[in-house]
Order: C-alpha cells, then structure tokens, then sequence
C-alpha cells in the first residue's frame, strides 16, 4: 500500500504518494534536525528528488498545463485560404477578369438581334465563336505552360479584346454580316483564366491536398457566381445604357482583370523545363480521352437545362428559375470545399443522375414554384461533380501542363454545351410538352455516368495487366 507524504506546492499543501518496498527499511537522507513542536506530527519529508515520483495535481496546473481540445480541421477553411501569400490579390484579379464570361455571349446577342433584327445572325455568330474558341483555346492554354502566364495571357487577351471591339464598330455601323462572323471568331484567343487560377492554386497548395480541395471548390463556385451575375449585368448594360454597352464593359473589365492577374508574378507557376515536359497531345492518352468524354455528356446537361427551361417558363421570369439552378451549385460547391476531401466522380454522377428527376416532376406539375425548387436541388450536384472532376484532371496531366489539361476539359464542356443546346431545343419543339423535354438532361448525366464506370473499370483491367 502506498503512504502519503504531505508536501507544500505553490497552490497549497498536496499529497505526494510514498512508495516502500515490502521489508525493506525506508532510507535516511539525513539525520534528524531539532523541530518545533507544530511540526512534530509532520512526517518526515523526503528531498525533492524522493518526493516527486507522482506528478502533484493542483488547480493551477490543471487548467493550464492539460492538453487542448484541438480545432476541428476544416473550422475557417476559406479563411485560412486566403492566409497564403498573394492569394487574395490574384483572385480579385482573376474574378475581375472571369465576370466576362458570362456577359459577352448574351451582349453580343442582344447587340446582334437589336441592328440586324435576327436572333438567328446572333445565334449563328456566337456558335461560331464557340467552336473557334474549342479550336484555339488548347494551343492557347499550351502556350501559357510553356512560356508562362504573364507572357502569354496579356498578348492574348489584348487580341481577344481587339475582337470584341472590332465586332462593336461593325454592328454600330451595320458592317456585312461576314465581318461579324471574323471579329467574333478572333475573340477565341481570350485565355482561360479559371485554369490558370486553379493552377496557381495547385502550384501553392500542392503539399497540401485537404486546402487544394476547398480552393478548386471555390474556383467553381467563382464560376458559378459569373455565370449568375454575367448575364444580369450585360443585359442590365445594354438596356439601360446602349446596345454596346454590355460588350464595351466585358472587354474592359477582361483586360483590365487579366492585368492585375498577371501582375501577380510571386505567385505564378513556373514554367517547368521541356525536358520535363511530355511530348505530343494530351489527346494521345486514352484515360484523357475517356474523362473527356464524361466531360462533354456533362457539358450537354447544363446545356439541354438552360434551353428547355427558357422553353418551358417562357416569360420574364425565366431567368430568375434558371438561376436558381446556378445559386444551388454555387452552395452547394462552398460546403463541399469545407469537407476537406473529395469523394468519387462516380458517385458525384449518380448523385446528379438522381437529382436530374426532379426538374422534370417539378415541371410535370404545371407549377413554376415546384420546378424552381426542382433547379435549386438540382443545382446541387453540379459543382461537386465539376470539383471532383477537374481535380481527377489535375492528376491525369503530366507535370507542366496543366493549364492544357483544364482547358481541354473546359473545352469539351463547351462542346457538349452546344450538343445539348440543340438537342434540347429540339426535344422542346417536338415533344407533346415541353415538360417531357426535361428528360433530355437526365439522360444525358446517365450517359456521363456510364462513361465514367466504364472508365474506371477500363483502368483497373490496365493496372491488373
């Protein structure tokens, strides 16, 4: 049994335990001094290096010295992001420069259709800025791995910026219709700025994997923001102002975001070596072609969604249900960054496939309040799906070269964009009701799902071989 020496403490006396081993006698350290009669019941007290083979709990020590609760991980994640050195000047440039993406296509409509009267010349003239920024965008992006973002992305941008402005003056002055289809076409060299965001993001963050998570899911709640906000703004623009107005301020603010973007040289990644550097397209490898694939079915649900539900609502507040979809993904995106960790691209897709129904048993209904909040949770698929899908092209690419990579897959979602256009909007003319038109984008998220399993058992049978 232990036995209990009382020993002074700076918060009081405490009991120190004593120790004894059976039968032997307790050691003297040395011999006994003359006490006073308080003490005498005292027992007698070890040296310093006898007494303390228990650590003395006292208050004082255990509200200091125990170990602290740790805070949870992902506390503060988009706050903690914006920590890392430039971080915030590169994405307010970059955001500045991202807005125009969704405010020169519908400017250059309504510009278009109010001179020469035909929202056919207008649809016409944007489809094939479309697929000459499909043609150009990659050699672009390529460009940028390898001479560097500044060198490349301000050249190309002041020519894109020339483009729209050449394409102002030949509408003000009602140019031939030709000059339209050649100053849009030279708006293609525009840059991609998102994935050249991502890639600082992946330069800086790439020892760590749980914060380059939450900085892709912001990247595409950016996106999903200007997407919302771009085509607002340039109608708002070129209604209150003048025609132009909306193409003027999408020039302006792209050149004027890419220059503070790129002025950002501390944070720029930098341009690994040929030697470094994989030869030939990135085309050539089949797992590429195959997520690329996955990309452009996924591309053909946002576009076969935007048509069939300007279809179906067909009024002034179209719009606003249309962008309901946009604000769910923008949410759900922001959570999905906070979790710290990216799930499946398969389950992302089913997760979209099942909750790609719900527009159509909205619609079913005849009641716009149900079909909006069908877009709104069904929105919520869209950013994880794109987040977890751009991250797996991050790892796909080879090293340097992954503002080609991103584009690629940029461009494929612009491909399917426009098959899913047309698809839908040709479903909404031909089906009994509009509402059976919702159908197409559910089948397309089945057909993304699919390419995507067959995908990865593809690449399992590659890595058993």
């Amino acid at each position: 049994m232990p036995h209990h020496d009382l020993m002074l403490t700076p918060a009081g006396p405490a009991l120190a335990p004593r120790y004894r081993e059976p039968n032997t006698p307790e050691p003297r350290t040395s011999p006994p001094t003359t006490r006073t009669p308080a003490k005498a019941a005292i027992p007698k007290r070890r040296t310093p290096a006898q007494a303390i083979p228990a650590k003395p709990l006292t208050p004082a020590k255990a509200v200091t010295s125990g170990p602290r609760t740790p805070a949870t991980p992902r506390t503060g994640a988009y706050r903690r992001l914006f920590t890392v050195p430039g971080a915030r000047a590169f994405t307010l440039g970059n955001l500045v420069a991202r807005l125009p993406m969704g405010m020169l296509g519908v400017s250059a409509v309504i510009m278009i259709a109010g001179a020469y009267g035909s929202y056919a010349l207008a649809g016409a003239v944007t489809a094939t800025g479309m697929a000459a920024t499909a043609v150009v965008a990659p050699w672009t992006a390529r460009l940028v791995d390898r001479h560097g973002q500044a060198r490349v992305a301000v050249p190309a941008t002041a020519l894109a910026v020339l483009g729209s402005l050449a394409l102002l003056l030949c509408v003000h002055h009602r140019a031939p219709v030709w000059t339209l289809f050649v100053a849009y076409a030279v708006t293609a060299t525009s840059p991609n700025t998102g994935g050249m965001s991502r890639a600082r993001w992946a330069h800086l963050l790439r020892d760590d994997h749980a914060t380059l998570h939450t900085a892709n899911a912001f990247e595409q709640a950016v996106d999903e923001l200007c997407f919302m906000l771009g085509p607002v703004l340039a109608a708002f623009l070129c209604t209150a102002l003048f025609p132009e107005a909306g193409t003027l301020a999408g020039a302006v603010l792209l050149l004027t975001g890419v220059l503070v973007f790129t002025g950002q040289r501390s944070t720029e990644p930098p341009v690994a070596p040929r030697s470094t550097t994989a030869p030939g397209s990135l085309l050539r490898g089949s797992g590429t072609v195959r997520l690329l694939g996955v990309f452009l079915a996924t591309g053909a649900v946002f576009g076969a969604m935007e048509v069939v539900t300007l279809a179906h609502v067909d009024g002034p507040v179209a719009g606003p249900i249309l962008a309901l979809q946009a604000a769910g993904s923008c949410a759900a995106g922001l959570v999905y960054g906070r979790t710290g960790r990216s799930g499946r691209l398969r389950t992302c897709l089913v997760a979209m496939t099942c909750l790609m129904t719900l527009p159509f048993l909205g619609a079913s209904t005849g009641s716009l309040l149900a079909l909006a909040g069908g877009l709104l949770v069904a929105g919520m698929a869209t950013a994880p799906t794109m987040v977890t899908g751009m991250a797996l092209v991050q790892r796909l690419t080879p090293p340097g070269r992954l503002n080609e990579g991103m584009t690629l897959a940029v461009t494929a979602l612009l491909a399917g964009v426009a098959v899913g256009s047309a698809t839908g909007g040709w479903a909404a003319e031909h089906a009994p009701s509009t509402a059976y038109a919702f159908l197409i984008p559910t089948a397309a998220a089945a057909l993304a799902l699919v390419q995507e399993a067959t995908r990865t058992a593809q690449a399992r049978g590659a890595v058993r071989e």
